[in-house]
C-alpha cells in the first residue's frame, strides 16, 4: 500500500511541477509567446519549430495546445498553422522526456533551493515568477526520482506483476490503458517517464512499454479534445486535428511493433532509454510526415466541426473573452482589451447613428442607438465579470495597472452609451415629435462638435491600445479645445436667443442639453489619457488628483 501511495505521490508531484512551470512562464512571458506564435505561424515549417520551442519552455504540450487553440479560435492563427504548431509541440514534449529521464538529482536540488529564494524575496515580480518556474522544474526532476524509487519494490510484488503481465501480449489493450492513464494523470509526459522507470525496474518489458508510449500520445490528444468540448467549433478543430494525426500515426506503427522490438533487442540498447527514444522518434516522424498534410487535416476537422450560424443577437456575445486564459493574466488582459475595443467600435456606430438623427431627423437611427446601447451594456457586464475572474490570479504591478485601465475604459464607454441613448430620446421627444428643427447655425455647431467627438473617440482608442504619451497629450489638448468651443457655441446660442430667432427659441433647451451631453461624452473619451500621462510624470497636481478620483469612482462602479 505504501509503495502504491509513493508512486501516486510521485506522479502527482510531477503533474504539479509541470503546472508550476507552465503557469509561471505564461504569467511572465504569456504576451510575448502569443506574439511569437502569431507572427511566425504563416509558414507551416516555421510554425512547427515554434511549437517545439514553446513546448520546450512550457514543458507541456497540453499547455501549448490550450494556447494555440485559443489563438486559432480568436482568428489569430489559421487552423492548418495551429496544427503545425501542435506537431512541433509533441516533438518538444518528447525532447523534454529525453532530458528529464536522466539522473538530475543535483540539478533538482539546486533549482528548488534557488527558486525558493527568488520566489520568497521577489514575489509578484518577474524574478519571483521565474523562481516559481525553477521550483516546478526541480519538483519534476525530484518526482521522477520518487517514481523510480517507488517502482523498485513492485518487481518483487506478485500482485503488481500479475497486473502488468495481464497487459503484456495485447498491444491494443496496452494502448487503451495508457490513453486512459494519460488523461487521468493530465500528462502524457508523466506516463512516458513512468513507463521508462517501470522498464528500468524490469517490471514490464519493451513489448508492453512501447504500446504504452503510443497510448500516452493518444491520451494527450484526447485530453486536449476533452478540455475544449464546450468551446466553439473554431477552437475545437485544432485538438481534433491533432488527435487525428496521432490516431493515424499509431495505427500505422502498431502492426510493426514486433519487428521493431526484435531489432532493438538484437542491438542491445538499454530498454529504459529505448522507451524515451521511441517516444521522440514517433513524434519526430509524425511531425515530418504530417506537416505535408496539415491543410488536408484542417479541412477534415472543419468539415467535422463547421462554424455555427451567426445568431441574431450575436453582437451581445463576447468574442475574445477566452476562459482558458484566465489563469494567465497577461493573455487574459490582452483578450479583455480586444473586447473593450470592440465595445468602442459599437460606441462609434452609436455616434454615427446619433449624427444621422441630428442631421436628417432619422427616427430609425434613434432605435438603432437604443439597440446598440443594449449591446454595449451586455458586453460591459461580460468584460467586468471576466476581469473580476482575472483578478483572482496573482498579477504584476504592470498587469494591475493594465487591469485598471481596461475596466476604467470599459466603464467610460458604457456611460457614454447611456448618455447617447438619452440624447437620442431627447431629440425624438423634443424635436421630431413636436416637428421642430434646429436653426441652421445651431445645427452647424452641433455637427461640428459631433465630428470632433468622433475624431477624439478614434484617438482615445489608439491611446488605450498603444499607451502612447504623445497621443495622450494630444487627447488632453483636444479636450481643452472642445470645452472652449462649447463655450463659444453657448455664447452664440445666447446671441440668437437675444435676436428672437424662432428656431433657436423652440429648440433652446434641447440644444443646450445636447452640447452638455457631447461635452460629457468627450470627457469620458479623454479620461483614458490621464493614467498614461501620470505614469510618464507629465500631469499637473490637479490632474493627478482627478485621476485618483476617477479610479475611486471606477472601483465603486465595479463593486455594484
Amino acid at each position: 500500500m505504501t509503495t502504491l501511495l509513493n508512486l501516486l505521490a510521485g506522479i502527482a508531484l510531477l503533474v504539479w511541477g509541470t503546472y508550476l512551470v507552465r503557469s509561471s512562464v505564461l504569467r511572465v512571458y504569456g504576451a510575448e509567446l502569443r506574439r511569437f506564435l502569431t507572427q511566425n505561424a504563416s509558414n507551416r515549417f516555421v510554425a512547427l519549430f515554434c511549437g517545439l520551442a514553446v513546448t520546450g519552455v512550457l514543458q507541456s504540450s497540453t499547455a501549448t495546445a490550450l494556447l494555440t487553440t485559443s489563438f486559432s479560435g480568436s482568428g489569430f492563427i489559421a487552423t492548418h498553422s495551429a496544427l503545425a504548431i501542435m506537431l512541433g509541440a509533441d516533438v518538444g514534449t518528447a525532447l523534454a522526456a529525453l532530458f528529464l529521464s536522466r539522473d538530475l538529482s543535483a540539478v533538482s536540488s539546486l533549482l528548488i533551493f534557488v527558486g525558493v529564494i527568488m520566489f520568497l524575496t521577489r514575489q509578484r515580480t518577474h524574478a519571483g515568477h521565474i523562481g516559481r518556474a525553477m521550483i516546478g522544474l526541480g519538483l519534476m526532476m525530484l518526482a521522477l526520482k520518487l517514481v523510480v524509487t517507488a517502482t523498485k519494490p513492485l518487481t518483487q510484488n506478485a500482485g503488481a506483476q500479475a497486473v502488468f503481465s495481464s497487459l503484456s501480449g495485447d498491444p491494443l489493450l496496452d494502448v487503451v490503458f495508457a490513453t486512459v492513464f494519460a488523461v487521468i494523470a493530465y500528462s502524457s509526459l508523466a506516463v512516458v517517464l513512468l513507463t521508462s522507470a517501470l522498464v528500468a525496474s524490469q517490471v514490464i518489458g519493451l513489448d508492453t512499454a512501447l504500446p504504452l508510449v503510443l497510448g500516452a500520445n493518444i491520451g494527450s490528444g484526447v485530453l486536449a479534445v476533452l478540455m475544449t468540448l464546450k468551446a466553439k467549433p473554431e477552437v475545437r478543430r485544432v485538438p481534433l486535428g491533432n488527435l487525428l494525426f496521432k490516431l493515424v500515426g499509431v495505427a500505422l506503427v502498431l502492426p510493426f511493433m514486433k519487428p521493431l522490438i526484435e531489432w532493438v533487442v538484437t542491438n542491445g540498447a538499454a530498454p529504459a532509454f529505448v522507451v524515451v527514444l521511441f517516444h521522440l522518434a514517433f513524434n519526430l516522424v509524425l511531425a515530418l510526415v504530417g506537416i505535408a498534410f496539415v491543410r488536408s487535416v484542417a479541412a477534415l476537422a472543419t468539415s467535422f466541426l463547421p462554424s455555427q450560424p451567426s445568431a441574431v443577437d450575436n453582437a451581445n456575445t463576447p468574442k475574445y473573452l477566452d476562459a482558458q486564459t484566465l489563469t494567465t493574466p497577461s493573455l487574459a488582459l490582452a483578450n479583455a482589451a480586444r473586447e473593450a475595443l470592440r465595445v468602442g467600435d459599437y460606441v462609434n456606430e452609436m455616434l454615427d447613428a446619433l449624427g444621422r438623427l441630428i442631421r436628417n431627423h432619422d427616427r430609425t437611427a434613434a432605435e438603432y442607438v437604443r439597440q446598440l446601447d443594449d449591446t454595449v451594456d451586455s458586453l460591459y457586464k461580460a468584460i467586468k465579470l471576466y476581469l473580476t475572474k482575472v483578478s483572482r490570479s496573482p498579477m504584476t504591478e504592470a498587469e494591475s495597472r493594465r487591469w485598471t485601465d481596461i475596466i476604467s475604459f470599459t466603464i467610460n464607454l458604457e456611460q457614454v452609451g447611456d448618455i447617447m441613448e438619452k440624447s437620442a430620446n431627447d431629440v425624438v421627444g423634443k424635436n421630431l415629435d413636436r416637428q421642430r428643427t434646429f436653426s441652421p447655425a445651431g445645427l452647424s455647431e452641433l455637427v461640428d462638435l459631433h465630428d470632433r467627438l468622433r475624431a477624439n473617440l478614434g484617438l482615445a482608442m489608439n491611446v488605450f491600445l498603444n499607451n502612447d504619451v504623445q497621443d495622450a497629450q494630444r487627447l488632453v489638448e483636444e479636450k481643452v479645445k472642445f470645452r472652449e468651443l462649447e463655450m463659444v457655441n453657448y455664447e452664440r446660442h445666447l446671441a440668437r436667443l437675444a435676436d428672437q430667432t424662432v428656431q433657436s427659441l423652440e429648440t433652446s433647451s434641447l440644444h443646450l442639453d445636447l452640447m452638455r451631453d457631447l461635452k460629457r461624452i468627450n470627457s469620458h473619451f479623454c479620461s483614458v489619457a490621464y493614467p498614461i500621462l501620470e505614469s510618464a510624470g507629465v500631469l499637473s497636481e490637479s490632474r493627478i488628483r482627478k485621476v485618483a478620483h476617477d479610479r475611486d469612482v471606477t472601483i465603486a462602479e465595479l463593486a455594484r
